[in-house]
């Protein structure tokens, strides 16, 4: 099942990029990796998506489609601000990290968190079903976003 909710924003839409994969945000899109230190080392901030949502069921970080002339990292805070209710208050930002497919790119801006955060006192928008902080030893028993999956391996040194 595809996106079902309003068309809010020009810019969102589904788009096919130069690699032939259909992304939805016209203008591309970013999302938000909360990192911070745990008891058996690094811990990631990640949403369960809602079955209705394009990859519904899997693991990833929030984050969407782009508005018109909004930069990834304001792009990301508004987002992560809808999704799940943290402020840029609750963030330092960090690093950004693009995958770019050709005519679309995600960019993954990580951050850690500027205050302790609780997932059970987080406000979820209808796009997550949950959400909590995963160690990167436990990733392989969740199932993850593919797009995550596929940008572990660029995203994990910048940890």
């Amino acid at each position: 099942m595809g996106f079902t909710g309003a068309v809010f924003s020009p810019t969102d839409g589904w788009t096919t990029c130069d690699l032939g994969h259909r992304h939805w945000g016209r203008a591309g899109a970013a999302g938000l990796l909360l990192h911070r230190a745990g008891e058996d080392g690094p811990e990631l901030l990640l949403q369960h998506r809602a079955e209705w949502s394009h990859h519904g069921g899997t693991w990833g970080t929030p984050g969407g489609a782009l508005h018109l002339d909004e930069g990834p990292s304001e792009g990301a805070l508004r987002e992560v601000r809808e999704e799940l209710g943290l402020t840029a208050d609750d963030v330092v930002l960090g690093e950004c990290s693009v995958d770019d497919h050709g005519g679309w790119a995600y960019t993954t801006v990580l951050a850690t968190p500027a205050r302790p955060i609780d997932p059970a006192g987080l406000r979820l928008d209808g796009e997550s079903t949950a959400v909590g902080w995963i160690p990167l030893t436990g990733l392989d028993r969740v199932p993850l976003h593919p797009g995550l999956a596929a940008s572990l391996p660029r995203l994990l040194p910048l940890l």
